[in-house]
C-alpha cells in the first residue's frame, strides 16, 4: 500500500510539473510602440518573437506620447517602449528579464535599458557587447538594478 501511495505522489508532482511546463511555454503578449524610422526596434521585434512572445506592433510618429503616459524619464529612455501584463518596458531588454519580471509579479512600473547599448538585443554589431544594467523603476522614478550584463573585452 505505500508503494501505491508513493507512486500516487510522484505521478501527481510529475503531472504539476507538466501543467507548470506547459503554461511557460505559452507566447506572451506584449505591445511595442516605436518610431517608423527606427531599424534597431525591428530587431528588437524579432528577439521578442524568437523568445515566444506575441507581438503587436504598433509604428507612431509620437513615441514621447507614449513614453509620458507611462513614466518614462529622460533617464531611462531609449528608442521603444512597449507594454506587456500592465509593465513598462523601455528599451532593447533582453526577453528572459521581461520573463523574469512576469514571473516575479514585481511592485514596480517596469524595466528599461536607458539608451541604445551595442550589444543588447536588437542593437548587435559583431561580437561587441558593452557592459549594460536593465534597471527597474517605480512611480517615484527610484531606479535599481534588475540584472546587469558585463558584456566583452
Amino acid at each position: 500500500m505505500k508503494i501505491v501511495k508513493s507512486f500516487l505522489t510522484i505521478g501527481l508532482l510529475v503531472a504539476n510539473v507538466g501543467i507548470s511546463a506547459e503554461s511557460l511555454d505559452k507566447p506572451i503578449d506584449i505591445v511595442v510602440h516605436r518610431s517608423p524610422t527606427c531599424t534597431c526596434c525591428g530587431k528588437w521585434l524579432a528577439h521578442l518573437k524568437q523568445n515566444n512572445f506575441t507581438v503587436t506592433d504598433v509604428v507612431t510618429d509620437n513615441v514621447q506620447a507614449i513614453k509620458d503616459k507611462y513614466g518614462v524619464t529622460q533617464e531611462l529612455a531609449s528608442c521603444h517602449t512597449a507594454i506587456v501584463e500592465g509593465y513598462v518596458i523601455e528599451g532593447h531588454v533582453p526577453a528572459n528579464d521581461i520573463k523574469t519580471l512576469l514571473k516575479t509579479k514585481s511592485t514596480v512600473v517596469g524595466i528599461a535599458v536607458p539608451g541604445m547599448v551595442t550589444g543588447t538585443p536588437g542593437m548587435e554589431m559583431g561580437d561587441r557587447i558593452d557592459p549594460y544594467k536593465v534597471v527597474s523603476f517605480d512611480h517615484e522614478n527610484h531606479a535599481q538594478v534588475f540584472n546587469s550584463y558585463e558584456g566583452t573585452k
